[in-house]
């Protein structure tokens, strides 16, 4: 390994001294020990390190964040190590864009797995895609073409789309970790599914795991594997997901509803690159490509304790972020076009132009299910699509709940309510539960009407604050 002077910034003596000991046992150099902003200051001025281990609340009147601003501007990565994470912490830190943040009090362990997270984080950063780069031809966007089983259709033209393919392409050849951040409903399987498709690792296995579906109980079971005899029920050995995907991809969909003990399980994993199946005392090392999702404001989870600050920065080595479909207007007629064709195709019906009043409500509609409810608008239109046309579009678009048409600039006023579109998500929720008398899961249950998994739709109705005496 080359060596790399390290500079620690720590006013807390015995801390300062274990972080010496322990990077040099790794093999790094130690420039110096700094126990405040100014101080770092000086010894930057003789002598430029590869990295710096910074603590936030330090001797003298600056902070660590204040140092990692000034590091910003001169080029010089850094991390944070620090006994506060409450979220206006979290955010001031955010505003320096560090290579990482670790809580402490800390393992070795995990504190070398960062660093050499943020080492190689720094050495292969990837710059910012080009709005004029061209895409590649095996990645232009589709405009009408049916799915394959080599690659998904990803629909639009929209430039937060193209923006969106763009990193997609980029980040695809490398091994780094990707973490895809949107509204439910966006298409992160569909991105995740390109990632691997146009990875060195197209040939090896793409494993999905939706963690918010898998019972608490057995989600170590389902992600590491068990042996026979390990708990009651198992009748025989289980190979677990990481050792599905091996040699491949694994996608962890809804990552945020991981149960907080079993996060330190799986960030040793992904350190260690090993695992241990339940009820085992073998050590399996595994090749797996990660790449996440969540509709979760992580950071919000964070400040708030319900997920590990060390896996997130693990995890978060390249986001993705896609946007709802409300804000992808051109794209809108496109996705609505496809699927319509899709399911006259499957229906064995005659290919047919969408309605001018279907079309003008696709465009005005608050989509707060985004692609997916898009899709399941337009089996409805194929569905119930004939000659008459009279109260179609209402039919295709409002089977649940009546919206109201957003306001015209023209007719918006101060005594108008504006509702967020986390409101209009839980009025559209609490309706659909309502009309189907409390029923979640099953046949005439809101998740069926929803087009939603049972365990996400529980999970949306936590996350709104949607409780059983509301329906």
């Amino acid at each position: 390994m080359l060596m790399r002077k390290i500079l620690i910034v720590e006013d807390e003596f015995i801390e300062a001294k274990n972080l010496q000991r322990m990077l040099i046992k790794a093999g790094y150099e130690v420039s110096g020990i700094a126990n405040s902003v100014e101080q770092a200051l000086s010894m930057l001025k003789n002598e430029r390190p590869d990295f710096v281990l910074i603590d936030i609340f330090l001797r003298g009147a600056s902070t660590g964040v204040d140092l990692g601003h000034m590091l910003r501007s001169q080029h010089v990565p850094f991390l944070y190590l620090s006994a506060n994470s409450n979220k206006s912490t979290l955010d001031k830190v955010k505003s320096t864009r560090p290579y990482g943040f670790l809580v402490k009090p800390c393992r070795e362990k995990d504190v070398l797995a960062m660093l050499e997270i943020a080492i190689y984080q720094h050495e292969n950063r990837l710059p910012d895609p080009s709005p004029d780069a061209a895409l590649p031809k095996d990645l232009l966007i589709r405009t009408g073409a049916v799915e394959t089983d080599s690659y998904p259709a990803i629909i639009g033209q929209s430039e937060t789309l193209q923006h969106t393919m763009r990193q997609v392409h980029m980040v695809a050849p490398s091994d780094s970790a990707v973490m895809i951040l949107g509204e439910s409903g966006t298409g992160k399987e569909m991105i995740a599914q390109a990632l691997h498709i146009l990875s060195p690792r197209k040939k090896g296995p793409f494993i999905k795991v939706n963690c918010a579906a898998l019972p608490v109980t057995l989600i170590e079971s389902i992600l590491f594997g068990h042996e026979k005899g390990s708990f009651t029920g198992a009748a025989g050995r289980y190979i677990g997901k990481f050792e599905q995907a091996d040699k491949g991809t694994l996608f962890l969909d809804e990552i945020g509803e991981v149960p907080f003990d079993v996060q330190a399980k799986l960030l040793r994993t992904l350190q260690e690159k090993e695992i241990e199946r339940l009820g085992g005392s073998d050590t399996i090392k595994i090749n797996v490509r990660i790449i996440a999702a969540t509709n979760r404001d992580l950071e919000k989870e964070m400040a708030e304790g319900r997920f590990r600050i060390d896996l997130y920065y693990r995890l978060n080595v390249f986001p993705i972020y896609l946007s709802p479909l409300r804000q992808r207007g051109d794209d809108i007629l496109l996705l609505a076009n496809h699927f319509k064709d899709k399911f006259c195709l499957a229906e064995g019906k005659a290919l047919f132009e969408i309605p001018s009043s279907v079309a003008h409500k696709l465009l005005t509609h608050p989509w707060p299910g985004n692609i997916r409810e898009l899709e399941s608008a337009m089996r409805r239109l194929v569905l119930l699509y004939s000659s008459q046309q009279e109260g179609l579009a209402e039919a295709v678009l409002q089977p649940q709940i009546q919206y109201k048409e957003a306001p015209s600039e023209s007719n918006l006023n101060a005594d108008q309510d504006v509702k967020t579109w986390h409101e209009y998500e839980r009025h559209y929720i609490l309706h659909t539960l309502k009309k189907c008398k409390g029923k979640i899961s099953g046949e005439n249950g809101a998740a069926k009407l929803l087009d939603l998994p049972p365990s996400t739709l529980e999970s949306k109705m936590k996350r709104l604050g949607i409780k059983k005496g509301d329906y």
